[in-house]
This record gives C-alpha cells, structure tokens and sequence, in this order.
C-alpha cells in the first residue's frame, strides 16, 4: 500500500535526466558533494599542491659551482635568510607594511566614520564610488601615474613651487634613508603609492564595523558626561577595533607581498617580492626564492591569529 501510494505521488521520470533528477531530489547530499568536489579538487591539488611543491624546494640548496638544485634535505637556505643583505630586506619589508598600515588606518577612520555617520542616500553613492573608482582602473596604470606625479618634473613639485614650498619639499627629500633625488626614487614615494593603492581596503571594513556601532551608545556616552574624545577612547574605537585589523590584515598582506610598486616607484634597493621574483627569475635560486615565500607566510599566520583574538573576524 505505501509502495503504490508513493508511487502514486512521485512517479517516477523517464529518460536519463530524469532518473538523475530523481536520484538527486532522494539523496541531496549526493548533488551537494559532485558540487563541492571541482573546486575542492582545484583548491587543494592546483592551489595548495602548488604552494606546498614551492615550499618544499626551500628546504633544498643550489650548487654554488653549478647552479644546479641540490635535492638532499638541508636548514642551509633559511640559514642564508640572516645574512645581512637578505635580513635587510624582510626588516625593509615589514617595517614599510607596517607604516603603510599604520597611515592607511589613520587616514580611513575619519572617512569611514562620516559615511557611516554622516552620508546619507546619493552622498552615500558618491562616497562608494569615491572609493571603489580607483580599484576599477588598471593597477599599472595607476603607479606609472603617480611616478609621473612624483617624478622631479611632475605635477607634485610644480605645486610646491607655485605654493613655494620647495623647501618643504627638499627637507622632506634631505631626510636619511627615506628621501632621495625625487619622490619617485625614494622610499617616501613608495610609501605614498601604498597607501594610496591600499587605502580602499581599509577604509570598507572600517565603515562597515562603524555602522554596526549602534547610536544609542554614543549618545548614552555623551548623557553620562563624556566628552568625544572619551567617546572616542571608550566607546567608538573599542567597537571599531575588529574593522581596522580586518581591514589591517589587507594592507599588511599586500604591502609584504608585492614587488611591482618598489620596482616602478622606490630605490633600487629590495622588497620580499622583487626578492623572490629576482631570485626565481634572473638567479635562478629557486630554493631561496621559496625560503623569501615563506617569511610572508609565517608573518600572516601570526598576524591571522593576533587579529583573530582581537575579534577581527567575529563579523563573519
């Protein structure tokens, strides 16, 4: 009775698609694995499998005679890491991520604040727009523009000179080791490429955790006789915190990794991305171009688990 009555119900589909159809509405975990196993398979055998192959040549060496890999298990080229210049360079490249992070979120907070505040409707639009603008033209583009702007000729010095601060500006350039010729040779210019290229993707998380602050608190603040910059400290930062490192991890991350803006704007001296991509490319040394890969990777995982217990990921 229950088999002709099922039956009755849910006759079964003629034809191939049909009997899939029917197999599929029986046993929905079956449809839910044949979708989840093509990017499973991509992600851990062409993504991860990939990275891990790279790794793995860190732990080799390169004949200093022949140049060829040497295939034996060896701790040598992490030991190559701490000489000198290639210690100069991950100190270089975390003290410029850090910099970049530290103004990018500086400079996001209040902006991020009045859109959540403030900006209301078309301003809201245009403040979106304002921002995603730049991620939609072409990453080149962009830092051989501002190599034009910083270039000794460019648009930059014409403004100092026509507000006749060219003094400012050769102070600025005097200063040791991050001035230069020009701002388009130094590593101030550097860093104001970064943060300009950056700033978007600090500024998104910042406003999304500011409006998620509800305005009774600030008001609350204010009735109890805080003023704003107790706000600020007790209130409004605390509570915009997750957003800034979310929006830290970004900056951080795509400031360690990259090589194209030091090798377009900067000084000849190195970055951990134009280290590996010069050491891979031109020199051959594969196992210390896999060693360079790994610094950014233990970096991360650190920094991941500071912003992890500082709740950068509780809106998730």
């Amino acid at each position: 009775m229950t088999a002709i009555s099922t039956s009755a119900i849910t006759p079964g589909r003629q034809g191939l698609m049909g009997r899939l159809s029917d197999l599929f509405w029986r046993r929905p975990n079956l449809l839910l694995v044949l979708m989840l196993v093509p990017p499973l398979l991509w992600l851990g055998i062409i993504y991860v499998g990939s990275l891990i192959a790279l790794l793995l040549q860190s732990f080799f060496s390169i004949d200093e005679f022949s140049g060829l890999i040497n295939y034996e298990f060896t701790l040598a080229t992490y030991g190559e890491l701490l000489r000198p210049a290639n210690f100069d360079i991950i100190l270089r490249t975390l003290l410029m991520s850090a910099a970049v992070t530290l103004a990018s979120a500086v400079i996001a907070f209040p902006i991020a604040y009045y859109a959540a505040r403030y900006a209301k409707g078309r301003w809201k639009a245009v403040f979106y727009l304002g921002i995603m603008l730049p991620l939609w033209s072409s990453y080149l583009v962009k830092v051989y523009a501002w190599k034009l702007i910083l270039a000794k000729e460019g648009i930059l010095t014409w403004i100092f000179a026509k507000l006749h601060l060219t003094w400012l500006l050769d102070g600025l350039l005097a200063i040791p080791v991050i001035g230069g010729n020009s701002l388009s040779i130094s590593y101030l210019g550097t860093f104001i490429v970064f943060v300009y290229v950056w700033l978007p993707f600090m500024i998104l998380p910042t406003q999304a955790a500011l409006e998620r602050v509800p305005g009774n608190l600030i008001e609350a603040s204010g009735d109890l006789g805080a003023d704003s910059r107790q706000t600020f400290r007790h209130v409004l930062f605390p509570l915009a915190l997750p957003g800034i490192v979310a929006g830290s991890i970004f900056t951080f991350s795509l400031t360690m990794g990259d090589y194209i803006i030091p090798q377009i704007v900067g000084t000849s001296r190195l970055f951990i991305g134009q280290a590996v991509y010069a050491q891979q490319g031109t020199a051959g040394n594969i196992p210390l171009a896999a060693a360079f890969s790994v610094v950014p990777i233990v970096i991360m995982g650190i920094y991941l688990t500071i912003a992890k217990r500082m709740g950068a990921f509780d809106a998730l």
